[in-house]
């Protein structure tokens, strides 16, 4: 119960920013942190009594740590995957087929076999082709987004229904992978997936928070106890996602803190604006505690594609599979010219500003942008932040920490494995590709580091993650790349790294003064881990696990 005096001890204890002292004690009551330190001072807070009513959890070792905060993640869409046919267990492209053959025979009824998460690395040059998927789905049009969300996978149904053929024109903010003689492939890349997508039948409001619920459970095994959802509003076909959230808050039914990141249509301006503000004003205008489970106050701008698809803004342009240097250079979904102007006027509203930047034409336009935003309004406004960050030019690592920009690090990414190593190096070439997850280099120059997962682009597990921003290399058992470290110069120490996932996040949130460390007064939201991280040898984070999830002082998740 919320109210119950509680102690942790007997386990190390990292408080947002470091390890404390060994034999720390942590002790809640009425839901928040009452007091930090020694056995006997904390003990001692309880009077007369001491421990006599208290409930003493033994630690056995592990370590107590903030609930982790996920600063760039999908629940709602994941969940909703989750729920549907669901690939990210596959490795190969007949292990999609089987999926995909079991899910439409158990589904005779559905309209549509829909689902997602399948890898390019399966599939010759990242490209599905839709024969095979015919042969399993037959005439019932599918749609399966990829791993990253950034193509789908169709199959020649869903290409009629959608009006598809080869005489279609890409769409401005996307490619219909072609045969040499321009009939579709099946594979759509972009903004061209949104021409089937926005045909898939309408998501009820009973399966959308069924998604959230799915998604929220997860997590909360995972240790996480905050995120901000990278979009909020209408995306890949699905309804607004917004009423989801609300109607979870006023239900009670959302137990963590999330903030929001509203979805900037890429195809307008600053005449969206005063909707924007009216989204804003509605996810807070009941009453202060559903205000504070959750908040639309951030803004997603979603600059570029993928490095995978050459969709990612590069500043030269990409090699071709023979290292000679093509004319494509990727794309800009937001004009570079307009954005400044954009950011300025978001910034002076008190919106956050969250950048999708994987390249590093995308990563100089938003540092652009802030740097106009700042100049416009003063160096005190909100904190922007740019995700993912994949390429970064050398010459814009100190402009992070100049511009109160935060960088926001998917740490999973960083490392060997066949998307990074076949189609994305050889088309980087070896200068460029010693630019990528410059994690080391951002923390060294003073930039403020928040971390998310992307889910359901790849695990939400923030462990993983951190064995990845540690040894540069997959985590145990994760069945995909190899053991030799990518770029080890840019790793991070693993307090930094529980920082950024921690503290830094929830600071980006906006949850700063209520959550993301461990001091008296902010709330007794808190991850069990069953190992001292403290002590855990690099090479075994990957092996460590959540064991108990702590909110406001009430258990929310044990395992089992």
């Amino acid at each position: 119960m919320a109210g119950d005096e509680i102690i942790f001890r007997n386990g190390a204890v990292f408080d947002g920013r470091r390890f404390l002292p060994e034999g720390t004690c942590v002790r809640v009551g009425g839901g928040t942190i009452t007091a930090v330190g020694p056995a006997s001072e904390v003990a001692g807070t309880g009077g007369p009594g001491g421990l006599v009513g208290v409930n003493v959890i033994d630690l056995e070792g592990g370590t107590l740590l903030p609930g982790f905060t996920d600063a760039h993640v999908h629940p709602v869409y994941a969940g909703d995957q989750l729920r549907r046919c669901d690939l990210r267990e596959g490795r190969t492209a007949q292990d999609y087929l089987d999926i995909i053959a079991a899910y439409a025979a158990a589904h005779p009824d559905a309209d549509w076999i829909t689902g997602g998460g399948w890898s390019m690395d399966a599939f010759p040059r990242g490209l599905p082709r839709r024969e095979p998927l015919d042969a399993v789905t037959g005439n019932r049009p599918a749609f399966f987004p990829n791993r990253d969300g950034h193509g789908a996978w169709v199959n020649t149904a869903a290409l009629r229904m959608a009006g598809i053929d080869a005489t279609t024109a890409d769409p401005a903010d996307g490619r219909i992978e072609r045969d040499a003689d321009g009939e579709p492939t099946g594979a759509l890349q972009e903004g061209a997936a949104d021409l089937v997508s926005r045909l898939l039948p309408d998501i009820s409001d009973a399966d959308w928070d069924a998604a959230l619920a799915v998604a929220q459970d997860y997590l909360l095994s995972l240790g996480i106890t905050g995120w901000q959802d990278a979009i909020i509003g209408g995306f890949d076909g699905a309804r607004d996602n917004l009423p989801v959230y609300l109607r979870a808050a006023e239900a009670g039914r959302l137990a963590v803190n999330v903030t929001g990141a509203l979805w900037w249509d890429r195809e307008r301006g600053l005449d969206q604006l005063p909707e924007l503000l009216h989204r804003r004003e509605t996810a807070q205008a009941d009453e202060a505690e559903r205000a504070r489970r959750f908040r639309a106050t951030s803004v997603k701008m979603m600059l570029d594609g993928v490095a995978e698809t050459h969709t990612a803004a590069m500043l030269e342009p990409y090699l071709d599979a023979d290292g000679c240097t093509t004319q494509h250079t990727g794309l800009d979904f937001i004009d570079p010219a307009e954005l400044p102007r954009f950011v300025t006027v978001l910034d002076r509203e008190g919106f956050q500003v969250h950048f999708h930047a994987l390249g590093d034409r995308a990563v100089r336009n938003a540092l652009d942008a802030i740097e106009a935003a700042r100049a416009a309004n003063g160096v005190n406004g909100p904190r922007h932040h740019l995700a993912h960050l994949q390429v970064v030019h050398p010459d814009d690592i100190p402009r992070f920490a100049a511009l109160s920009a935060t960088a926001n690090i998917q740490a999973l990414w960083a490392t060997h494995e066949p998307q990074m190593d076949v189609l994305t190096i050889p088309f980087l070439g070896e200068r460029r590709a010693g630019w990528q997850y410059p994690f080391g280099s951002l923390h060294a120059a003073g930039a403020a580091l928040a971390a998310g997962s992307d889910w359901s682009v790849s695990s939400p597990d923030p462990l993983w993650a951190a064995h990845v921003a540690v040894n540069r290399s997959p985590p145990p058992g994760a069945g995909y790349g190899s053991g030799d470290p990518f770029l080890p110069a840019q790793a991070l120490d693993l307090p930094t790294f529980l920082a950024a996932y921690t503290s830094g996040s929830a600071g980006v949130n906006g949850f700063g003064e209520v959550t993301g460390a461990i001091r008296a007064g902010l709330d007794a939201d808190f991850a069990v881990i069953d190992a001292d991280l403290s002590h855990i040898p690099a090479a075994e984070i990957g092996t460590a696990a959540v064991i108990a999830t702590w909110i406001r002082g009430r258990l929310v998740y044990q395992r089992s």
